[in-house]
């Protein structure tokens, strides 16, 4: 009888990465106020009329040429906006020059933002994005993210990539506007076209995670690979657009998605913090 052999991902035992989770927690969490997880997005209320020192960006100006006068639209910002993790489970995520893959600095993040979000009084849910069958509808249980948290740490490494056709089968559930966070490598080629349509309703921001070894390959001319998530050959060379995030940023960025590259080969934790905080102050947002 053949027994699925699951082998932790990261050099972090339990106990490690529960400390390891609850300090990027804290260091996201940075007051309510400001916080990335109340959504990004300001939705209309009204117009009324202007009033010496209100910002001029505000203008209403097509009520205003109508009326005479100048308006003011005013905007509410909704609370409690659900959050979404898209976790891509897949082969590629595992393969790593490094003794933390993308993988597992992915889980890590996940789980990190995730108490985060909960600590904002935001609902978390998670979709898995590979061969196995894992979604966690928005909750604020905490013992529930470190459950799963503890489960995606162990990994068969024979996962196909599921992340278009996941976030295809999302996108019809999501009753109201919703922030999404992806965390993957991007090789699945339908990704970003799934992920443009996802955007046009909702909040979207891509982690991209990449190993140091596939930077090198954008110069490596013509070699000779095999993809992990389908064991298939191929040839390929260092320009293909999988392995260039410029390419995956420009298509992103162009449909308003956030975009951040996280090189598993440099300091990641600084990186994400400033892209969250500036997403909470409304600064530039992309990486």
């Amino acid at each position: 009888m053949d027994r699925k052999i699951t082998i932790t991902s990261d050099p972090l035992d339990a106990r490690q990465f529960e400390v390891a989770v609850k300090r990027l927690a804290n260091s996201l969490n940075f007051g309510q106020k400001d916080s990335v997880f109340h959504g990004s997005g300001l939705e209309y209320a009204q117009s009324r009329l202007y009033v010496a020192g209100d910002p001029v960006k505000f203008i209403d100006w097509k009520v205003s040429a109508r009326v005479g006068k100048l308006f003011i639209k005013e905007y509410v910002e909704p609370k409690q906006i659900p959050l979404y993790l898209l976790l891509d489970t897949s082969a590629s995520m595992c393969l790593s020059s490094l003794p933390m893959s993308k993988y597992a600095w992915a889980v890590q993040l996940a789980t990190g933002i995730a108490l985060a979000a909960q600590s904002s009084i935001t609902p978390v849910g998670l979709l898995g994005c590979g061969a196995r069958e894992l979604h966690i509808r928005p909750t604020l249980s905490r013992n529930l993210v470190l459950e799963w948290s503890h489960q995606l740490r162990h990994h068969d490494f024979l996962e196909e990539t599921t992340l278009a056709q996941r976030a295809r089968e999302l996108s019809p559930s999501l009753r109201r506007r919703t922030t999404l966070i992806i965390l993957s490598d991007l090789h699945d080629p339908g990704a970003v076209s799934a992920l443009q349509v996802l955007s046009q309703q909702h909040d979207c921001m891509v982690l991209h995670l990449e190993d140091p070894a596939e930077q090198g390959m954008r110069g490596a001319g013509i070699f000779r690979g095999m993809e992990a998530e389908s064991g298939q050959q191929f040839v390929g060379h260092g320009r293909q657009a999988w392995v260039n995030p410029e390419a995956r940023k420009a298509e992103l960025t162009r449909f308003g998605i956030d975009y951040l590259r996280l090189s598993t080969g440099e300091p990641i934790l600084g990186k994400l913090r400033h892209f969250l905080q500036q997403r909470g102050t409304g600064g530039s947002r992309v990486r």
